[in-house]
């Protein structure tokens, strides 16, 4: 069973945002974290009150990873604002922790002399952020910068978010069918955007409805995988099948299916054990670091099945796993197998 994630230290998010509600942003940041809209929102603020859209072309200096010397960096910091209070140094995917050792130095000692009207701001998008936190540049930034992690949010607060971007629309959506959406589309803003956009031009009333979304919405592989094994659950072999066939046309690789199976196959087990346990949704949620929505399907899908049941589903998975890995395996093949042993109990 999966161990819970550590939760995301917010302080430094948190003061991002007083920062950029009194006026008084900092000289140095880091920005990085899973939940791209979140930090793109937040980074087209900084340029907004750091830079604005007048004077922008002079006082944003844009340094992509490639192209990032030390030398280069403080050329840019050494460049004075022009009309304006501030400029905006914009790093883009420089892997901070791969630096020799001579640039280190030289970083340490330009963060430690940032001018008040500079604002280094590293972003990273197509790298993680990764410094140890034992060295003494990762002592630098954190006394002379701020490190920002946008981590995905939590369902209450994602829930608020959807209702607000419906609202935008000119649409409302009841926090039952919010979750539903997250749960089919996944926790991620820059996913559910451009659903919600979707659903918010398809849906014909004022209110968004379950058939609105299951009408246009693009699920995510692991709530397909849930219908297949909610559909086993019900004894419905045949809509099993027929949703691992639409998988399959999907071009899905039989892998990544199988990946997404096993995966909930632990977590249905886990949920059995739970059952088992006297323990509650709110405790798989803990174990598992997942919303409270999936905990509780997870949860009423687990009553369904046995403990044995589970415990050989898993072990099947494991096995299906094994021979798919083997020199000229027929993945379609091993997941209809897999699917067929999965579905005897309910088809008895």
């Amino acid at each position: 069973m999966a161990a819970s994630k550590q939760k995301a230290d917010t302080s430094a998010y948190t003061k991002l945002k007083k920062d950029l509600a009194d006026g008084t942003l900092g000289r140095l940041y880091i920005l990085h974290g899973e939940e791209a809209y979140l930090r793109d929102f937040y980074l087209g603020r900084m340029k907004d009150q750091l830079v604005g859209q007048g004077m922008a072309e002079f006082n944003l200096h844009t340094i992509s990873g490639k192209e990032f010397t030390p030398q280069r960096l403080e050329q840019a910091v050494d460049a004075l604002p022009m009309m304006s209070e501030r400029t905006m140094i914009l790093v883009s995917d420089y892997d901070l922790g791969k630096s020799g050792e001579k640039d280190r130095e030289e970083l340490i000692a330009l963060f430690s002399q940032l001018p008040d009207y500079c604002c280094v701001v590293f972003v990273y998008d197509l790298i993680a952020y990764k410094v140890d936190s034992r060295t003494k540049l990762a002592a630098a930034i954190k006394e002379h910068g701020s490190v920002v992690e946008f981590a995905r949010q939590g369902q209450g607060d994602l829930v608020d978010w959807v209702h607000r971007r419906f609202k935008a629309l000119g649409k409302e959506i009841d926090s039952e069918q919010a979750r539903y959406l997250i749960f089919l589309c996944g926790d991620l803003m820059n996913g559910l955007i451009g659903e919600i956009e979707k659903i918010g031009a398809y849906a014909r009333g004022s209110r968004v409805t379950r058939r609105d979304i299951d009408a246009v919405a693009t699920p995510q592989l692991d709530a397909v995988v849930f219908q297949m094994t909610d559909a086993i659950g019900a004894g419905n072999f045949d809509r099993a099948a027929q949703v691992l066939g639409e998988l399959f046309q999907m071009q899905e690789p039989p892998m990544r299916i199988l990946y997404s199976l096993s995966k909930q196959m632990r977590q249905l087990y886990a949920a059995r054990l739970m059952l088992e346990d006297h323990g509650t949704a709110g405790d798989l949620a803990q174990q598992w670091a997942i919303s409270p929505y999936p905990a509780e399907k997870l949860i009423n899908s687990a009553r369904r099945f046995s403990l044995a049941w589970c415990r050989k589903a898993v072990a099947a998975c494991f096995e299906t796993d094994l021979s798919m890995r083997g020199i000229g395996a027929d993945g379609k093949e091993l997941l209809t197998n897999l699917l067929i042993e999965l579905a005897t109990p309910a088809r008895k």
